[in-house]
């Protein structure tokens, strides 16, 4: 897994969207890749992902049989617990702990109004708690044994219920696992055909909501997502693809699909996860350590900041209204994306997102039978799109778009066509910039201090607009921006994180941390082996997560061995985080985790080859917002590296089309990227 296999050199990724499936087919052993793109089917998602790869295969002119890899992206998880149609599930937890999922926390959404806020009903309802004789105290030891015939008869009660997955949560099992996984163990011999899972085997850590809830997700979504991937691999098998198959996860990371069945929640965020991996590959070939990438799609925008090209992961997410602290990239998302409708509201305004047109009926422009107006539906209206996309394969119905805009937008507000497009657009963008600042700003970053990366299907589109909004002098386009999710997925290493929770007396004696690393590093080496991953790609990280006395979060920090050592890094994190530290408060250790990583072979890239000059295949008239005027327009595939132009222009390619609007100058970097700088006397 960890090495090329030479006999079957090409690597296939495949990242599902809302709006259309995206492929990258590369050949490893020379560098060559081929993109296709191809309507989403949210009915069956795999027969976009099989259809997608026959259409790379295709391109490349190459057979199934030569296929060595195939990478995939999926939303499953996401879709299922975002609209809460996962299995029926069942929460197992000790004896007068029922209530812990129903009481939650007391704080609310952020936002929120404090009067009219109404906390949401729980993935699972009291009625299907169902409590277990035994108690574990926060030290690990036994208080109470654990009582099997309690076992029987809430797997009976999980029976008469009808449940078709069973989560397992028991009051300090990250102390001492023992307990749950011998309820667990009777579960699964009780309820044949039930999805069983633990917390001990999901989330080992302090915190019983945060701990009952994503292991309750967790076993909601694991009949559907063993499903699905036991569908792709018979739909690979039939068409002749014998490649192992890998899933990305949360974490910026690949996994086979063995651990995704068993905790298919990591992958909750995987798609907007795969990206941000492109992009720093794309960064880092183009000499930009610290960027801001912009994800933008057909039904959301992904945002998330990387500084000295390190990818920062979180335990704080969120999917939908629940918390989810499995360890994900970390980045913010909001409803804005090409699809995304434009409204009057009932006050008079305007408003774009978060509801979308997604892949069907489409935005008005796709002629899909889409009658309201979207973000798509305003850069067709304004030029900002030529006539057809997909490479021909998809003509505009920029009739359909005026009509759209001008009947949701124009008359409404009393405005021109243009000025309502013009609208539209705006409120997108500036959505998007309030995003950008909660991974910027409130964290400490000047924006200007980076580039930006736009990317996704309507990414381009909007790069220089925001990068002009947040005083950004440089934007940079990947080679093939609306298909870098699925890029990102071959630039992706296996990636794994061991968790467990430090005891009470264990903070501070770094003999006692270190042992429980040791017990960490033989988990992750069982997992290298079940990866088949080769000793020497074999990488292990020892981070430590810590906070003041008294506080509610932590901050991770890397593990040397010393607890001195530790806790200066965590004081400098805090500070550099918040602006303070605390010299009196008193540095603690909550959770111990160890990131693996077994590192594959990186891509084959090949220098992008030197221009010849730059000759406009023709023009398009484009209207902004100083007048309309005539854009040159350029083929992508026809730039060489160092080749120059001036905006406005507008540069055509299969997966995405880039704006340059005036006042930006573009050049094509030999890394393949697309290099847009703000004109300073513009």
């Amino acid at each position: 897994m960890s090495s090329t296999d030479l006999s079957r050199p090409l690597s296939v990724a495949v990242d599902i969207g809302g709006t259309f499936t995206d492929i990258t087919l590369q050949d490893d052993s020379s560098g060559r890749a081929w993109t296709a793109k191809t309507p989403s089917t949210p009915h069956d998602p795999s027969e976009a992902f099989l259809t997608g790869v026959q259409l790379a295969l295709d391109a490349a002119a190459g057979e199934a049989v030569s296929v060595g890899r195939v990478l995939h992206g999926t939303t499953v998880a996401t879709n299922l617990i975002l609209e809460g149609k996962g299995a029926t599930t069942a929460l197992v937890t000790t004896e007068g702990f029922r209530h812990v999922l129903e009481i939650g926390r007391q704080d609310i959404p952020r936002r929120a109004n404090l009067h009219a806020w109404i906390k949401p009903a729980r993935p699972v309802p009291p009625s299907r708690v169902f409590e277990v004789r035994e108690r574990i105290a926060a030290d690990g030891s036994e208080l109470v044994p654990l009582d099997e015939h309690s076992v029987a008869r809430a797997a009976e009660a999980c029976r008469a219920a009808g449940v078709a997955a069973v989560a397992v949560c028991l009051l300090h099992a990250f102390a001492a696992p023992e307990h749950e996984r011998r309820v667990a163990e009777l579960l699964r011999a009780a309820l044949p055909g039930v999805a069983v899972t633990a917390s001990s085997d999901v989330l080992p850590v302090v915190r019983e909501y945060e701990r009952g809830l994503a292991t309750i997700l967790n076993a909601q979504v694991m009949p559907a997502v063993s499903t699905y991937v036991r569908r792709l691999e018979e739909r690979l098998d039939g068409a002749g693809i014998a490649a192992p198959l890998l899933l990305m996860k949360s974490n910026g990371g690949v996994a086979g699909a063995a651990s995704i069945r068993r905790a298919p929640a990591v992958t909750a965020l995987s798609g907007p996860a795969a990206g941000v991996v492109g992009a720093r590959a794309v960064a880092a070939a183009a000499g930009f350590p610290d960027v801001i990438t912009v994800d933008i799609g057909g039904t959301s925008a992904d945002i998330c900041l990387m500084k000295g090209g390190q990818v920062g992961l979180t335990q704080n997410g969120k999917v939908g209204e629940w918390p989810l602290p499995l360890p994900m990239v970390d980045m913010v998302t909001i409803g804005a994306g090409g699809g995304s409708l434009a409204r009057v509201t009932r006050d008079g305004a305007l408003a774009v997102g978060p509801e979308s047109a997604g892949a069907a009926p489409g935005p008005a422009c796709y002629g899909r039978g889409g009658t309201r107006a979207t973000v798509t539906d305003a850069h067709v209206v304004l030029g900002h799109l030529p006539p057809t996309l997909l490479g021909g394969r998809m003509r505009l119905d920029v009739e359909a778009a005026e009509d759209a805009v001008r009947r949701e937008v124009a008359e409404p507000l009393g405005l021109s066509l243009h000025a309502a497009a013009r609208g539209i657009l705006a409120i997108a963008d500036s959505n998007m910039v309030g995003a950008v600042r909660v991974v910027s700003v409130e964290r400490g970053h000047d924006p200007r201090d980076f580039a930006l990366i736009p990317f996704g299907g309507a990414g381009p589109l909007h790069g220089c607009a925001l990068a002009d909004l947040l005083g950004i002098g440089t934007v940079l386009v990947p080679p093939s921006p609306g298909v870098l999710c699925a890029q990102g997925l071959l630039a992706a290493d296996l990636r794994a994180e061991f968790s467990r929770s430090v005891l009470a007396g264990e903070a501070g004696d770094a003999a006692a941390i270190t042992a429980s690393f040791a017990a960490l590093e033989e988990e992750a080496s069982r997992w290298f082996a079940e990866e088949q991953v080769a000793p020497a790609a074999r990488r292990t990280d020892p981070v430590v997560l810590m906070r003041y006395a008294g506080q509610g979060g932590e901050l991770p920090v890397p593990w040397a061995g010393g607890i001195e050592a530790a806790a200066a890094a965590f004081s400098a994190a805090h500070r550099a985080l918040y602006g303070f530290d605390l010299p009196e408060g008193i540095p603690e250790i909550v959770t111990l985790r160890l990131e693996a990583v077994g590192l594959l072979p990186d891509p084959a890239t090949s220098a992008l080859p030197p221009g010849r000059g730059t000759v406009p295949a023709g023009t398009h008239r484009v209207h902004f917002e100083g007048g309309s005027r005539d854009a040159a327009l350029f083929d992508r595939a026809a730039l060489g590296a160092g080749d120059r132009f001036a905006g406005p222009a507008i540069v055509t390619q299969l997966d995405a089309t880039t704006l340059v609007p005036p006042g930006w100058t573009a050049e094509a970097h030999a890394s393949g990227a697309l290099i847009l700088r703000r004109d300073p006397a513009a």
